[in-house]
């Protein structure tokens, strides 16, 4: 945790700074497309301090992160060749050449069942970057990833000011606990809603 556990440290005093709304969402752009550590770590501790601005907060943050997935999508269009010493350098080339292969193959199906990959992939705690870079590179149709983004890191940011909300400083301790095996559980639950739509979609 030499790398991550200061940024995380940095990112929940960035939460209590007078101009956190613009730290936050300079932190959600900067995630979409390299930096390692995820708003929600800023987003819980803001909306504790002030739980009826909290949804305006995941707002600013989902705006923000949209503008930087916009931006790793054009990079990893046009200038990924450019970029694969740094990304190799960062630990990231095999994550997204393989994330490359797989949208790729999901991509030449249908256009759609890349988008419902992205919506997933958006609730995990997989980074976002990888998913912005590797469509672009793919060249995913732009509309269903702007959707799929907006969808993917939109729920989860809302439903972290919404537990704060419901449950207070309970709630934004548990989630800093918690938060990897919720995600994961409701990823679980995610894939199989999607499964059972293709299966019935399949066999009607």
């Amino acid at each position: 945790m030499k790398l991550f556990g200061p940024l995380y440290e940095r990112a929940l005093a960035w939460a209590w700074h007078p101009k956190a709304p613009a730290l936050l969402g300079g932190l959600s752009f900067a995630e979409a497309i390299v930096f390692p550590v995820m708003p929600e770590v800023m987003l819980a501790p803001m909306c504790l301090s002030q739980p009826r601005r909290g949804f305006w907060f995941a707002t600013i943050s989902l705006l923000c992160g949209l503008a930087g997935a916009v931006m790793g999508y054009l990079l990893g269009h046009f200038a990924y060749e450019l970029v694969k010493p740094m990304l190799a350098a960062l630990g990231w080339l095999d994550r997204i050449d393989a994330q490359v292969v797989q949208l790729r193959e999901i991509t030449a199906q249908s256009p759609w069942k890349a988008f419902w990959l992205l919506v997933l992939a958006g609730f995990t705690p997989i980074p976002l970057k990888i998913f912005t870079w590797a469509s672009g590179i793919v060249g995913v149709p732009f509309l269903p990833f702007m959707a799929s983004m907006a969808i993917g890191r939109g729920k989860r940011l809302y439903l972290v000011a919404l537990a704060i909300r419901l449950g207070g400083e309970r709630a934004e301790k548990a989630l800093h606990r918690w938060i990897e095996p919720i995600g994961w559980a409701v990823l679980v639950l995610l894939l199989g809603l999607v499964g059972w739509l293709l299966l019935r979609g399949h066999g009607a």
